[in-house]
């Protein structure tokens, strides 16, 4: 005797219900996937970002916020280096290059940020067309930048998230510079925040702030080496160490009084550290609705299986054994519980999809999503519960004696 026969005419004679508890389950599974998926790609997005700055030195401070305005392009309140310690920084003999960091303005959303060309080079690993800037006058856009080649613009005082509201008090601090910019190369794409960036020579910065240029009076070279005594102060210095010795070397040289030095995982494990905790609590709420799903399906099901007590005790009248109803009653829990899980799977694993795209758009993070051993090992496990729970009603048919339930008790 089949069961599965049994099963099948019990769900389809009450379709409704177990379509509702199907999505239930689905829905209880897929919190508990987005979840986890969400979290694994925040991190190696995050990671992934941070990977081409080697070493960041910066004025004493949070290493967070300059983490959030150097390599996630975030505004903030950042102190400015000293320009003492800005021109020993930017003369440092260890390293491939040492590129100042200088923001404030942006153009249509975008950020623009005053650099040298060696890290424009290193970061996107050369450009997919045009040219690298060679005057102040000239800038290379990010690969998601709206703008072509040749483009001529005037950057504009503010972040690229100012408020951009038409009052008086949101554009107070908002206004263009004199200078006109035009874009010459576009990068490649490097799935960060840069590729919505707009990078110009830091003298072009320097210049349009009524700075020192870095630079002779008189001068149009861009670029290191710059006179020591022509360096205004910036926010923050990457360095690109020659070797693993030289990086924790200069890290150790650089954290003194008056500057700090550290590599991007420092910055970034509290705040890994902070999105765990919020990933557990959110695991935790996953589970206990999870559980709570289950229990009030169980009884759902129960509920449903004694309006049929009198078929499955005519079916033990016939000769049936009490094994085979409990497999009745089990097959039906079962394929609920595997269905429901598996749907939980795929609808986790699209909402944690739409999320990453979300959150890319937001915030220029290209986030890969994987559903990895993690998400499948809940969906097992939340499986394995919801297979555990269902022997209770299971149980119940197999020990109701047959002439209880013709009876109707």
């Amino acid at each position: 005797m089949n069961p599965w026969l049994v099963a099948r005419a019990g769900m389809a004679a009450h379709r409704g219900a177990y379509s509702v508890f199907l999505l239930l389950i689905a829905v209880a599974a897929a919190i508990g996937v987005a979840v986890s998926a969400q979290e694994a790609a925040l991190r190696r997005g995050s990671a992934r970002a941070a990977d081409r700055f080697d070493l960041i030195v910066a004025a004493p401070g949070s290493q967070t916020d300059v983490t959030l305005a150097a390599i996630y392009l975030r505004p903030g309140a950042v102190p400015l280096m000293s320009p003492a310690d800005t021109a020993r920084a930017l003369a440092e003999p260890r390293v491939k290059f040492a590129a100042p960091l200088g923001y404030g303005d942006s153009h249509q959303g975008s950020p623009i940020i005053g650099s040298i060309a060696a890290f424009v080079e290193h970061l996107s690993g050369g450009l997919q067309s045009g040219r690298m800037f060679a005057a102040e006058t000239e800038a290379v856009a990010g690969a998601a930048v709206n703008a072509a080649l040749g483009a001529s613009f005037h950057p504009a005082h503010g972040a690229a998230d100012d408020d951009d509201d038409d009052d008086d008090a949101g554009n107070a601090g908002h206004h263009e510079h004199s200078v006109t910019l035009t874009i010459t190369g576009r990068m490649k794409p490097t799935g960060t925040p840069w590729d919505n960036a707009i990078v110009i020579p830091i003298e072009s910065v320097w210049r349009a702030h009524q700075l020192p240029t870095g630079h002779a009076d008189g001068e149009t070279r861009i670029g290191p080496p710059f006179a020591p005594e022509k360096v205004p102060g910036v926010p923050a210095i990457v360095m690109a160490p020659r070797s693993v010795s030289d990086a924790y070397g200069l890290r150790g040289q650089w954290r003194a009084s008056s500057t700090m030095a550290f590599f991007p995982a420092e910055a970034l494990t509290p705040i890994y550290s902070l999105m765990g905790g919020v990933r557990d609590a959110m695991t935790l709420f996953a589970l206990a609705a999870q559980a709570l799903v289950v229990t009030a399906i169980l009884a759902g099901v129960i509920a449903i299986l004694n309006l049929h007590r009198r078929q499955f005790a005519v079916l033990r009248a016939l000769g049936a054994p009490r094994l085979y109803i409990f497999a009745c009653v089990f097959t039906q829990i079962a394929i609920l519980v595997i269905a429901g899980a598996l749907a939980g799977l795929a609808l986790g694993a699209g909402a944690a999809f739409v999320l990453s795209k979300i959150f890319a758009m937001r915030t220029g993070i290209a986030l890969r999503l994987e559903i990895g051993e993690g998400e499948l090992a809940l969906v097992a496990g939340f499986a394995l519960f919801g297979l555990l729970a269902s022997i209770v009603p299971a149980m119940l048919a197999y020990r109701r004696p047959p002439v209880e339930a013709l009876a109707g008790r």
